[in-house]
């Protein structure tokens, strides 16, 4: 039969070919049909000539066809033909789809939803089929049967693709389906409900089958949808991250997140690939991307941003075209984390509206984290993205040698953390891949090398880690070597960071070591001072860390790299003979620069202390060389006054004169080894015979000391020739050389007091000596104070560095004001006796204290080593709070009255620079830095205490402090202790939990102050209520507190109509005539400004998270009208906040405010509360497009703006416009001044312009929400007639002809009068336009 129907197809009419198949039954063809394909052989042929005698212009035909394609289907499904048989039949098929009639073509379709509804496809090749029947389908126009009523052709198709995507898939052909839509002409409707659809599916998939999906579904968007399937993708993997990072899983994704986590991120590196793939032939696809999540910044940032996300925009830096934008939003979006995160932080407010959010920052370590799971296409991004931050964010300016933030204090930090992100990146890259660790460490060594005049700190931080990390990989690194080449070019701040740095690599590597010393010899003798500077420091950093065997160890190391750290014994590599012949080699190359510039030889007398305790086997040269250079300047006959030849120190090279012999150092170098000899040398070597040459010279040396001390204390101001009649002008080279010998004496008497009090052993006699001392030093100060003169700061700056080591003058202090041993007593009288002497003490103490702040070290033995200056700031802190409290101010300046501060004010202003430093310096430290201040019991009770607690303990001792002043009488108030006292509880506030009793009880006691307490001091009450507003946010929004203190200031100032009489309230004592404006009035305009940009902040956030929900459509049209809005609680709190500060101005407005800044500010602000109120009612606007209407809260803040705040704005605008020429109080020169500081503020500025468009633009935007949400918002603003410009013509003559006619009448007096007149009318004209 089959050959007959062959042949039969061979003739060129059809007839005898449809008898003979209409003969044959329908199981009778299929069989025939199967035979054929089975075989494989001819059924292309056979298949055409059945297809050829099926014409679907008749009805059998059709029906036949259509059993014929349903037989093929199944044959194609079942597996048993061969792939290019199945091919051949599925594309003969697809040939000859078109010809079918519209109901055929739906019943086939109805079989292929049929077939995936229930399972019953084996292979899914026959879908290849179903596009070109949907296609087919589509072009059909008449009406046909489908589903439940009559529909065309392209109905039928949006049907059946409906029906499809709502039945369930089966996992094995899922891929087929998807791909499948590719070939199908989809509406935008349909497409959408094809890729969710899709974007369900995953979940249902084993891990491995995803990215396949993802790739149809990527090449499946090219037909729109592209933010759809985008956002799927990263939604999915977000979540999926998310279960698998917190170990919890829904059902769903149970199985995928129990997945390991290297498989996880595998796939999602295949799927970033195939979308960045995707990207490269679609733009549109990557312009997409970014505007999704550009938009999503706007919402609920972590809703957009994940680590998958983040990792994709950073692969999509490898496109050239995207590059800038990628970083940009990346930059954009780890600033605004910052930003929020500190907002945050800061209001009590915001922190129970908003949930704290994952930072975009921790992030982005993750996806560090996940790049070693061959993510190489993100690490190139990574590396990027980690020197923009740092090249964007870090330190931009160098004042005194420290680098300086620019900008506000928030930005200051969001910079900071921006910046220290930066290096994190680069680290923990580092640290993961090995390929690209050249490529970090070329990038930061050029930077560190090119940028001199900017500061590079953050960079050379880095790069010390890296080392840290990795010493032994980078030990035969060319590039550090490279480097070296350069020291003679780099500042010597930068030398002297990099080459510490680089210590752990010297100790380990003989030929880096070699290289640097060469360089390091070349730059002894360059001719740049810098260079040489830049020298000395290397050769003192090699000394310190190249230890020679047999010296002691120390237990105050001022380096913080030693050998443990590099994991390297240095004994195994040098022998100790090397190390010490080494190091002997540098000190005869160091001795060469004590014939160097002061500079030079300064920094080698600072550096050889640290040196001798890191390697004492170098004591008997550095102490030799030391000797040696004193002598040159050292009087050895006994009587000789003065000891030293101070002319020496300095010459003159042709019109210039400057000093060459930093001597006070130098001595003060000789007498700290000295000390630290005695106390650890000696104890060790009693009964050693070997040293008796090194003991004879610590005795000459201690003989020499001995004698400048004596012959100092003999010595006369003449003696030096520089008593009150020498010349100490600037201008003069003698008055300069006197200035510089002064300068030397000073510092020899300071360096010789701590010498006798080291060796003192608290002898009467030698305290004698130290008062003697004191006393010439004084008299030097004195001269230097007087002679210096107005503008002539400068060497007394100069002569305020004090040579007193920070451990001395911990010492002294505790001996001064704490020692109460009865042997002690007499000897201590002799330096308690002299009130001089304990204010310089102190003074002194302040000093160190402020350069620290200022440098971050402190002059003098161990002032870079931050253990023991933190040591050293803990035993000052002690004695200065003791002193401070045990004597108060009021109790010592009773007893006499002297020029200067007191002492208890001096240890006052020193407790809080050290709490500020504290701070600055030593966070981590604060526990054990309150611990050293006060001993509360054993050491098993001290370790239960807080910082709160402690903190608290402190705070009550200053509360109490500053409530002795305030009961004091006005005229006895001390200004400057209250001050002082208000900025120490600041600094100590700082350190109480906000949630803790002891924040509460703080709070309550400041408001307590602010509430019982009238201060006129200007100073004073700002201070306070700057502390009461920081500690008044982190407890809870200060609205209320606003309106109270805007209703004191109206009732001291009065109302601008003076005709009105204002019943003063008495909310805070604090707010009196004086104090009210500027003062206050300024404060609390500043902290409205603060919560109006905290409600902004909230108005963008929910704005936001209404666009997201637009966006993805998660709000269905049902549901929202059901649903409880989710931002609804955000919406009560801004309209609660908006509405108090609408109170809050009205009173303000209504207040007689004088000229000036209170007015101009106050301008400002009524502006920016009418741009929020705007941005407010646009977010309503946004609301109602999603079928919501309006609360009444809005309304009832509607009514009350437009009833209590634009009427007295246009008030208060008249009254600063009329100001200055209707004051009849003001005298003529006070009335010229006012009307000059207003058109001042009204050119400059231009406020009022602002205001009233602020005002209109409120209006226009409540008009357009009116008619939105069918409510009259606009019933309750009274609109101004001040902004009415329409001409009248009729009235417009009238007035002009009575003008004409007063003319006429005026006579020669009125003319005189208008000279007087013509100018105020002009200036009123101008204010008005």
């Amino acid at each position: 039969m089959d050959l007959k129907i062959l042949s039969l197809a061979t003739d060129k009419t059809t007839d005898k070919l449809q008898e003979c198949l209409q003969s044959l039954k329908a199981d009778e063809l299929a069989s025939l049909l199967q035979n054929q394909a089975v075989k494989g052989r001819a059924v292309g042929t056979f298949l055409r000539a059945i297809l050829k005698g099926s014409p679907c212009s008749e009805e059998d035909g059709a029906l036949r066809r259509y059993k014929i394609y349903s037989c093929c289907i199944q044959l194609v499904e079942s597996g048993d033909l061969q792939q290019d048989v199945a091919s051949e039949i599925v594309g003969l098929l697809m040939l000859e789809v078109h010809h079918f009639p519209g109901p055929l073509l739906v019943d086939l379709a109805n079989d292929f939803v049929g077939a995936v509804r229930e399972d019953r496809l084996v292979n899914g090749k026959s879908l290849e089929l179903l596009p070109i029947i949907l296609t087919a389908l589509a072009t059909k126009k008449e009406a046909l049967a489908c589903g439940k009523g009559d529909l065309n052709g392209e109905e039928c198709k949006r049907q059946l693709i409906d029906t499809l995507c709502s039945v369930r898939w089966a996992q094995r052909y899922m891929i087929q389906l998807t791909s499948m839509f590719k070939d199908v002409r989809l509406t935008p409707e349909e497409m959408n409900l094809v890729v969710a659809k899709v974007l369900t599916m995953f979940s249902k998939l084993n891990l491995q089958e995803i990215p396949p999906l993802v790739y149809q579904l990527l090449v499946l968007s090219s037909k729109g949808s592209r933010r759809n399937v985008l956002d799927g993708i990263i939604a999915f993997f977000r979540e999926l991250d998310k279960q698998h990072s917190e170990e919890q899983s829904d059902d769903e994704l149970s199985e995928l997140a129990a997945a390991p986590a290297d498989e996880l991120h595998h796939v999602e590196g295949t799927i970033i690939l195939h979308i960045v793939f995707a990207i490269k032939l679609d733009c549109e696809l990557g312009r997409e991307l970014l505007k999704h999540l550009k938009a999503g910044q706007q919402g609920d940032p972590s809703k957009c941003l994940c680590p998958f996300s983040i990792a994709l925009l950073l692969s999509l830096t490898r496109i050239q075209r995207f590059e800038e934008q990628v970083f940009d939003l990346l930059k954009t979006s780890v600033v605004k984390s910052f930003k929020d995160l500190q907002l945050l932080q800061g209001s009590k407010f915001l922190q129970t509206l908003v949930p704290q959010r994952t930072c975009v920052s921790t992030m982005i370590l993750e996806v560090v984290k996940n790049s070693v799971h061959s993510w190489d296409h993100v690490t190139q991004g990574l590396i990027e993205f980690g020197f923009i931050l740092m090249d964007s964010y870090g330190p931009k300016k160098i004042l005194d040698g420290k680098a300086v933030e620019i900008g506000s204090s928030l930005s200051k930090m969001t910079n900071q953390h921006a910046c220290k992100l930066g290096a994190n990146i680069l680290l923990e890259t580092f640290k993961i891949h090995e390929m690209i660790r050249q490529e970090i460490l070329e990038q930061v060594l050029n930077r560190v090398v090119t940028r001199t005049s900017s500061p590079i700190s953050h960079f050379l931080d880095l790069f010390s880690d890296i080392i840290m990390y990795a010493p032994l990989i980078l030990q035969n690194c060319s590039k550090v070597t490279e480097t070296f080449d350069y020291l003679f070019f780099l500042p010597l701040q930068t030398v002297q960071g990099l080459l510490k740095a680089v210590q752990p690599l010297l100790k380990i590597s003989m030929s880096m070591r070699d290289s640097l010393i060469l360089v390091l010899r070349k730059a002894m003798f360059a001719s740049q001072l810098d260079a040489r500077k830049s020298a000395v420091a290397g050769f003192l950093l090699l000394l310190k860390n190249f230890k020679v065997l047999g010296s002691l160890p120390s237990s105050q190391c001022t380096q913080s790299i030693g050998v443990t750290q590099v994991h390297v014994d240095v004994h195994s590599r040098y022998s100790a003979v090397a190390n010490e012949t080494f190091c002997l080699e540098i000190i005869d190359s160091l001795k060469r620069c004590l014939g160097q510039q002061a500079d030079v030889r300064l920094l080698l007398y600072e550096g050889f202390y640290d040196v001798l305790r890191r390697n004492s086997q170098l004591a008997s040269s550095i102490m030799q060389t030391l000797f040696s250079q004193l002598k040159q300047f050292y009087e050895p006959e006994p009587d000789l006054l003065p000891p030293l030849k101070l002319g020496a120190c300095v010459v003159t090279q042709g019109s210039q004169i400057f000093l060459q012999e930093p001597l006070d150092h130098l001595l003060s170098c000789i007498q700290h080894c000295l000390a630290w000899y005695k106390n650890r040398v000696v104890p060790l070597q009693q009964g050693d015979e070997g040293e008796e040459e090194e003991e004879e010279l610590y005795h000459e040396l201690d003989d020499m000391l001995e004698s400048i001390t004596v012959r100092m204390i003999k010595s006369e101001l003449e003696d030096f020739e520089l008593d009150k009649s020498a010349d100490f002008s600037q201008s003069t080279n003698v008055g300069i050389k006197n200035n510089i010998c002064a300068c030397l004496v000073m510092g020899v008497c300071e360096v010789l007091m701590e010498y006798n009090f080291s060796i003192s052993n608290f002898s009467k006699s030698k305290f004698e000596e130290i008062l003697s001392l004191f006393t010439c030093y004084k008299k030097f100060s004195d001269i230097l104070s007087e002679k210096a003169g107005k503008g002539k700061a400068k060497m007394a700056s100069k002569a305020s560095d004090s040579l007193l080591s920070m451990k001395f003058v911990s010492e002294l202090l505790t001996a001064l004001f704490r020692d109460s041993i009865q042997s002690h007593e007499e000897s201590l009288s002799i330096l308690r006796s002299s009130s001089e002497f304990m204010h310089y003490a102190v003074n002194v103490a302040l000093q160190k204290v402020q350069q620290l702040i200022r440098t971050g070290r402190v002059s003098g033995p161990d002032g870079q080593n931050p253990d023991r200056i933190f040591q050293n700031l803990c035993d000052i802190t002690r004695v200065l709070l003791w002193r401070y409290t045990s004597i108060p101010t009021s109790v010592e300046e009773s007893g006499k009255k002297e020029k200067g501060k007191s002492i208890s004010l001096l240890c006052l202003e020193g407790l809080q620079k050290i709490l500020s430093a504290v701070q600055q310096f030593y966070q981590p430290k604060v526990q054990q830095f309150l611990q050293a201040l006060d001993v509360m019991g054993t050491e098993e009770e001290e370790a239960g205490v807080t910082v709160t607690q402690r903190a608290s303990f402190q705070i009550r001792q200053f509360q109490r402090s500053l409530l002795n002043l305030l009961s004091s009488e006005e005229e006895d108030f001390n200004s400057k202790e209250a001050l002082l006292l208000l900025t120490v509880l600041s600094t100590l506030s700082k350190l109480l939990e906000p949630t803790s009793p002891q924040f509460v009880q703080m709070l309550s006691w400041t408001s307590k102050i602010c509430k019982e307490y009238s201060r006129e001091d200007v100073s004073f009450c700002k201070s306070l209520m700057n502390l009461f507003f920081s500690l008044h946010v982190l407890y809870k929004s200060p609205v209320t507190l606003l309106r109270d203190l805007s209703q004191d200031i109206h009732g001291q100032l009065g109302d601008i109509d003076q005709d009105v009489e204002i019943e003063k309230t008495d909310h805070f004592a604090m707010v009196n005539l004086r104090t009210a404006a500027p003062t206050v009035c300024l404060l609390v305009l500043s902290q409205a400004e603060k919560v109006l940009e905290e409600v902004d902040w909230l108005i963008t956030k929910i704005k936001g998270s209404v666009n997201q929900e637009t966006l993805s459509g998660d709000m269905s049209p049902d549901a929202s009208s059901q649903a409880v809005p989710p931002n609804l609680l955000i919406e009560k709190a801004i309209i609660m906040q908006l509405g108090t500060l609408v109170t809050f101005f009205h009173e303000l407005v209504q207040t007689a405010l004088p000229s000036g800044s209170c007015v101009d500010t106050l301008l400002k602000d009524l502006s920016k509360i009418y741009s929020t109120l705007t941005a407010f009612i646009k977010y309503y606007l946004q609301v109602c497009q999603n079928s919501r209407g309006i609360p009444n809260t809005v309304e009832k803040l509607v009514k009350l703006s437009g009833s209590h705040l634009t009427p007295v704005c246009y008030s208060f605008i008249s009254y600063v416009q009329n100001k200055s020429s209707n004051n009849p109080k003001c005298s003529e020169k006070e009335k010229a001044a006012v009307s000059t500081t207003m058109a001042k503020v009204l050119r400059e500025t231009k406020p009022i312009p602002n205001l009233v468009f602020a005002i209109e633009q409120y209006e226009k935007f409540l008009i357009q929400l009116s008619k939105k949400c069918k409510v009259n918002l606009m019933q309750h603003m009274k609109l101004s007639t001040s902004r009415d410009f329409k001409i009248r013509g009729n009235v417009l003559d009238m007035v002009l002809r009575e003008d004409g006619e007063d003319e006429s009448e005026e006579g020669a007096a009125s003319a005189l009068t208008q000279q007087d007149k013509e100018p105020a009318k002009k200036r009123r004209k101008k204010c008005l336009s």
